[in-house]
């Protein structure tokens, strides 16, 4: 299949933009990119797919996210969410308690919708219901084979819900990991989940790592989102969160660090130096007020800093946008920020992806993964090699999508999903809210 006539924005720094441009798929992967004229001239077999002018862009990575989270949108708090630990207390861990397995599948289904609905092709999810804790993994997992977006998932263990969960939790991590992470497939992988530091013993974290010793993926957890993850280690352990991961030997280029937020120099260097991956999310961290991620420090120092959305939102290009503004305001620099912002979104979060998947994503190129969208984005200046960055963080949005290919086949066409019934997945979500806002 031949999808083209319209400027590509590619994400290959070799082939970095072509405007008047297509692209050749074939099975799950692509094999040519390049003048729409050039392409046709050389595959004239090929059924063609006039996209009529759209931006035609490598599918979105969310590189940390919570679909557990989703009733959540539009709920009551009735409870004080007056710092981090009186939100997580009083609103996410009251929450996810809640969760059923239908639950899982719900919120699975309509973040993933919405996911795939914003150009979102790879998710990094890190999930929690510690009522419903075995086979989690395994019902997202199924969701997500039916809608057709490609993830990894995770569990977060914790001590938080006593000794039971916390074996259940290591159990199912350990056995989802087992199951997936092998040569077999390339849709869904596995890491070992982890809440934080200050809801993890030493005992747990050695029960952890012993539970995964052999298994191959590293770990996903929460890093010095707030202050309190730090203090919290240095009292009872006499070290930094990031250090004491280390002496377990958790962090590698396999481990996923969200936030570090709090995280010191010396700490942004060890993880550096263990090629460990930070996921920055500034919806969140700025909705929680934990503070500010030193993100531009951070790849100055040779960090290899990702983005996220921490479930605020399901658009990336927003995350992204939202990254160079805070970065523009915090540092009183408006020229920090934006090369920064696309570094994280088009440059690192594909780095992360390799690590994981056997192919590579988030770029149009021959060889990689047949992950695209296209998007219904009319420019009113010229968009070229040079532009294109100003337009994707000035002018691009997630409803902008048009059509969301996964894996060499097409999840939406013309805002339409494809693979499930959409409407009743969010028709029973909207019926079962309810029930749960009742309890919170």
């Amino acid at each position: 299949m031949i999808i083209g006539n319209g400027p590509v924005i590619t994400n290959d720094p070799a082939n970095p933009f072509v405007h008047d441009g297509a692209v050749v798929v074939k099975g799950d992967s692509i094999v040519a990119v390049g003048p729409v004229a050039e392409i046709r001239a050389a595959h004239p077999g090929e059924q063609m797919l006039d996209v009529g002018g759209r931006v035609i862009m490598a599918g979105l990575i969310n590189a940390h996210t919570h679909a557990y989270s989703a009733y959540a949108r539009g709920m009551a708090i009735h409870q004080p969410t007056r710092s981090f630990t009186e939100i997580l207390e009083n609103l996410w861990w009251r929450l996810d308690r809640l969760l059923t397995l239908q639950d899982v599948e719900l919120n699975a289904g309509t973040t993933f919708i919405e996911s795939i609905r914003n150009g979102v092709t790879t998710v990094f999810d890190h999930h929690s219901s510690p009522n419903a804790v075995s086979g989690s993994l395994q019902r997202m997992a199924d969701v997500a084979g039916l809608i057709g977006i490609r993830t990894s998932l995770c569990y977060e263990t914790s001590d938080r819900d006593g000794a039971g969960v916390l074996a259940a939790a290591i159990a199912e991590n350990a056995l989802f990991m087992k199951q997936v992470n092998t040569d077999e497939q390339d849709m869904v992988k596995g890491l070992f989940g982890l809440h934080a530091s200050f809801t993890l013993s030493e005992a747990s974290l050695d029960a952890v790592c012993a539970a995964k010793e052999g298994i191959a993926g590293g770990f996903h957890v929460h890093v010095a989102e707030a202050a309190g993850d730090e203090a919290d280690s240095q009292a009872k352990y006499g070290r930094r969160v990031v250090q004491r991961f280390d002496d377990h030997g958790m962090l590698g280029p396999e481990t996923i660090a969200a936030h570090c937020v709090h995280a010191s120099p010396d700490e942004l260097d060890l993880l550096r130096d263990r090629d460990t991956s930070v996921v920055h999310n500034p919806h969140s961290n700025m909705s929680n007020a934990v503070g500010v991620a030193s993100v531009v420090d951070m790849l100055a120092r040779g960090l290899r800093v990702g983005l996220g959305t921490d479930a605020y939102t399901p658009d990336i290009l927003a995350s992204a946008q939202v990254a160079k503004i805070l970065a523009s305001d915090h540092l009183a620099d408006p020229t920090a920020g934006f090369g920064e912002a696309l570094q994280l979104a088009f440059v690192n979060n594909p780095k992360i992806c390799s690590t994981f998947f056997r192919k590579d994503l988030g770029v149009l190129r021959a060889g990689t993964y047949a992950d695209l969208i296209t998007v219904a984005y009319r420019p009113n200046t010229p968009l070229d090699a040079e532009s294109a960055g100003g337009h994707i963080l000035f002018g691009m949005n997630g409803s902008q999508v048009n059509d969301t290919m996964v894996n060499g086949a097409w999840v939406m066409r013309d805002r339409q999903i494809l693979t499930v019934d959409e409407a009743a997945i969010f028709a029973r979500s909207t019926q079962r809210a309810p029930h749960i806002w009742a309890q919170m």
